[in-house]
């Protein structure tokens, strides 16, 4: 137990100075992230360009500064609506029961049935290329959150069914309470702590989600940075041994899905 709680509250730390960095990218970074050094293209680490260029002369490290905090700030973001989204169907569908829960499961099983991946894939692909950096992020993580309830929702149904049999839920429907009464004050404070525990756990997946579409050329468009825009670089790994620094991006995004799946402890978050 006290080895898990180190192990959370390092990996919080190195979230909370991950993120701290990657917002205050446009102090830290040396360079934009659309600036081109056509005089230097492929230069190793040096001075000027601490994980040196790529291709087009552009320096890694402020693109990997400026890739990150798009992911930090966008993947959270499509995350919570997601758990609130499953917060709310699967409380809605727990307190009608009936008709109501059996539809909500349907969906939610015929939702997790789907190659959802494939489906985010050809969703994505009717979208223009040349659409809007801005809007292409908004999509692209919107629809991140429309997928990703499924899950959630069948944890939090499986959990408002346990709660409304409890002896509280009885007692208070037994003292005259209303539904609604119910749902706010005996249900939602103990399917909060689950709602979290789903937030985390979906996180590194949606990251993992839009870099697999980066990979593909469906995710953010150049010349915005993406992790996964700069994991293409890795598809010669025969110039991985003499250019290792172009590992940083993907070491990032393993150290920050690691940081989160630490997060969650069964024990903390139990229902």
């Amino acid at each position: 137990m006290r080895g898990s709680t180190i192990a959370r509250r390092l990996a919080a730390g190195v979230l909370i100075a991950l993120g701290l960095i990657l917002l205050l990218a446009p102090a830290i970074a040396p360079h934009s992230y659309s600036a081109q050094f056509r005089e230097a293209p492929n230069a190793p680490p040096s001075r000027a360009f601490p994980l040196g260029t790529d291709a087009l002369g552009r320096d890694r490290w402020s693109r990997t500064l400026y890739g990150g905090r798009i992911s930090l700030l966008c993947a959270p973001a499509a995350a919570l609506f997601s758990a609130l989204l499953a917060l709310a169907i699967g409380l809605l569908a727990g307190m009608c029961q009936g008709p109501i829960e059996r539809l909500a499961a349907a969906a939610a099983d015929l939702c997790l049935s789907l190659p959802w991946l494939f489906a985010l894939l050809a969703a994505r692909a009717v979208l223009p290329l040349d659409a809007p950096p801005a809007a292409t992020i908004a999509i692209t993580f919107g629809m991140l959150g429309l997928l990703g309830w499924a899950g959630p929702a069948r944890m939090i149904l499986a959990a408002a069914r346990r709660n409304l049999g409890s002896d509280f839920a009885l007692l208070a429907r037994a003292s005259g309470c209303r539904p609604w009464r119910i749902a706010a004050i005996h249900l939602v404070p103990n399917l909060l702590p689950l709602a979290f525990a789903q937030f985390l756990v979906t996180v590194p997946s949606f990251l993992l989600a839009e870099a697999n579409l980066d990979l593909l050329g469906l995710g953010i468009p150049e010349p915005v940075p993406s992790w996964g825009g700069q994991l293409r670089e890795l598809e010669n790994l025969s110039c991985i041994p003499s250019h290792p620094w172009i590992l940083a991006p993907a070491l990032l995004l393993f150290t920050v899905v690691t940081c989160f799946h630490l997060l969650v402890s069964a024990d903390e978050y139990r229902v």
